[in-house]
C-alpha cells in the first residue's frame, strides 16, 4: 500500500457548509435580505444559520445596526479567506462542467479517398475521440504539410516524402468492376461493353488506366479509335463509379474504395487481372508525429486500415 493510501484520514473541522454559504453571501452584501435573494431561502433562514455559526465560532461576525450589517474584524478575515476558498471551489467545479477545449487536426487525401474511406467513418471517429475536431480537406493537389497547410494526409504512392515520417495502411489494387446487370463474365466479351476512363494525376507512379490493364492481361486493346475515344470519362473516380453501378459500362476501380459495393454485391469484378498502384499512406511532417491530437488520429485511422 502507497503512502497516501495508509495515512490516516481525520475528519475536516469545519462548520456546517449552509452556514459557511449563508455567511460568505450576507458578508458580500451586508444583507440578510439580497443573501437570502442569492441562495434562494428566507431571510430569517440566512439569519439563523449565520447566528449558529457564530454561536459555533464563539465570536460575532456582524455588528447590527439599523437597517444595516457591518462585519467585525473576526468577520472580515473569515469573509476574506471563504471567498477565496470559494472561487478557488468554484473554478474546480467549473473546470468540471466545461468540456475540454477540442484541438483541431486537419486531415487531406484525394477526394475519391475522402468521400468513400474517410468521411463513412467520420462519426466513429467523433464518438472515438471527442476532445479532438477532425477537419477533413479533399483535393487531389499535394499540400505541404511541413509549411502546415495540412496537420495529417493519407497519400497514395511509395511512402518516401522527404520531411515527412509515413506509414503503410493497405496496399492498392484496381481491377475491372461491373454492374451484375451487364452479365459479364469473360475478358473477351469486353468489346461489347463501354470502358469507364478516369483521370490519374500526372505524379501517379503507376496509374490503373486500360492500355496499361491490356498489356497486363496479355490482351489486345479495341481497335480503331483511341483508347480512351472508346467509352466513358471522368475527371473523378466517384463518378465513374457511379457510371459503373449504373450499368454505363465497366470501369477500372480500387478494390479498397469499391469494398462496400463488393460485400453487397452492387458491382462485381468478373476476372482480373488487379494492378497494383502502390500503397496508401499516413504521413505527417518530422516532428509533428507525437503531438497528441494528430496522434490520436494517426492511431484512429491505422486501426481502421488494420480492421479492413
Amino acid at each position: 500500500m502507497n503512502e497516501i493510501g495508509s495515512s490516516i484520514r481525520y475528519p475536516r473541522r469545519l462548520p456546517p457548509l449552509l452556514s459557511l454559504r449563508a455567511f460568505e453571501a450576507a458578508a458580500a452584501h451586508l444583507s440578510f435580505q439580497r443573501a437570502a435573494l442569492e441562495l434562494s431561502v428566507t431571510p430569517s433562514a440566512i439569519s439563523h444559520q449565520v447566528r449558529a455559526l457564530e454561536d459555533t465560532l464563539g465570536q460575532p461576525l456582524f455588528r447590527r445596526l439599523t437597517r444595516q450589517l457591518a462585519l467585525t474584524p473576526a468577520g472580515q478575515r473569515l469573509f476574506d479567506d471563504l471567498r477565496m476558498g470559494f472561487d478557488v471551489l468554484e473554478a474546480g467545479v467549473d473546470k468540471l462542467r466545461r468540456p475540454a477545449a477540442s484541438q483541431a487536426v486537419t486531415l487531406t487525401t484525394n477526394t475519391a479517398f475522402a468521400a468513400r474511406w474517410v468521411l463513412p467513418r467520420m462519426e466513429a471517429f467523433r464518438k472515438a475521440s471527442p476532445g479532438v475536431e477532425l477537419r477533413l480537406h479533399a483535393s487531389d493537389t499535394l499540400v505541404d504539410l511541413a509549411r502546415g497547410d495540412a496537420d495529417i494526409a493519407v497519400r497514395s504512392g511509395r511512402g518516401s516524402w522527404p520531411g515527412l515520417v509515413s506509414r503503410e495502411l493497405m496496399p492498392e489494387r484496381y481491377a475491372p468492376l461491373c454492374s451484375p446487370m451487364l452479365g459479364l463474365k469473360r475478358a473477351a466479351d469486353l468489346p461489347k461493353h463501354q470502358l469507364i476512363h478516369c483521370d490519374w494525376q500526372p505524379q501517379a507512379l503507376a496509374p490503373a488506366v486500360w492500355p496499361r490493364w491490356f498489356r497486363e492481361a496479355g490482351i489486345a486493346p479495341p481497335r480503331g479509335r483511341a483508347m480512351k475515344a472508346s467509352g466513358l470519362s471522368f475527371s473523378d473516380e466517384t463518378h465513374a463509379m457511379l457510371a459503373a453501378l449504373a450499368g454505363h459500362g465497366i470501369a477500372l476501380l480500387s478494390l479498397t474504395l469499391s469494398a462496400e459495393e463488393l460485400r453487397s454485391g452492387a458491382l462485381v469484378q468478373p476476372f482480373g487481372p488487379a494492378l497494383e498502384t502502390g500503397s496508401y499512406f499516413l504521413a505527417v511532417a518530422n516532428g509533428r508525429e507525437n503531438e497528441p491530437a494528430i496522434r490520436a488520429v494517426w492511431e484512429w485511422i491505422a486501426s481502421q486500415a488494420a480492421a479492413g
